[in-house]
């Protein structure tokens, strides 16, 4: 029972997550979903055989395209969860999504995932986007943890994490089967206290 008053402030923190807000960097800018005109972009990369790999997907059935009009149709009225566009600000066009989900709210904590197509790669759109929505969790959302997982075969993932100050704290041995090999999943997380310290620049 000490505990409760510590469970009890943390249920009364509620994340507006239906506010879906635009978030401006230097090269990258994260918006809500326009589903008709992002939808082609969006399903090019959802399909991309790298990205289908790297995210482990390899192994799902592709997603159809009603299926992708209904889930990026629905995105913007999701009240548990953060969905956004991610917009190569150079070229104006989508070029992939982020996306703040698995709100924990007694822990304060999401879970962060984001996906590149491959007209957005190697250009610093990962890197900014991440330090983004890092800077609207913790600021405007006022969240203690953000998490993510990233498999050992993607270290070019892992570096754009690190660089925007995750750190690994575990790892899911052999968690992911890629063709005959298995693949360790890395657990990694930045939190609040460290956010303030280094705003994405550890």
């Amino acid at each position: 029972m000490a505990d409760a008053p510590a469970v009890a402030e943390n249920h009364r923190v509620s994340p507006d997550f239906l506010h879906k807000p635009t978030l401006t960097g230097d090269r990258a800018l994260l918006r809500p979903f326009r589903p008709g005109a992002d939808l082609p972009a969006l399903a090019a990369a959802i399909a991309d055989p790298e990205v289908r790999r790297l995210t482990g997907s390899a192994h799902h059935p592709p997603f159809d395209e009603d299926h992708l009009r209904r889930w990026y149709g629905s995105r913007n009225e999701q009240d548990d969860r953060l969905d956004l566009a991610l917009v190569d600000r150079a070229a104006d066009r989508c070029v992939g999504e982020v996306v703040l989900n698995e709100w924990d709210g007694p822990n304060r904590s999401c879970n962060l995932r984001i996906l590149i197509g491959p007209g957005g790669r190697d250009r610093g759109l990962g890197t900014e986007a991440v330090r983004l929505v890092l800077g609207h969790a913790f600021g405007h959302l006022a969240l203690h943890r953000v998490s993510l997982h990233v498999y050992a075969f993607n270290p070019r993932a892992r570096r754009v994490y690190e660089k925007a100050g995750f750190v690994a704290e575990g790892v899911l041995r052999e968690a992911l089967r890629d063709g005959d090999d298995r693949v360790d999943d890395v657990v990694m997380s930045v939190l609040a206290h460290e956010w303030a310290r280094h705003r994405g620049r550890p």
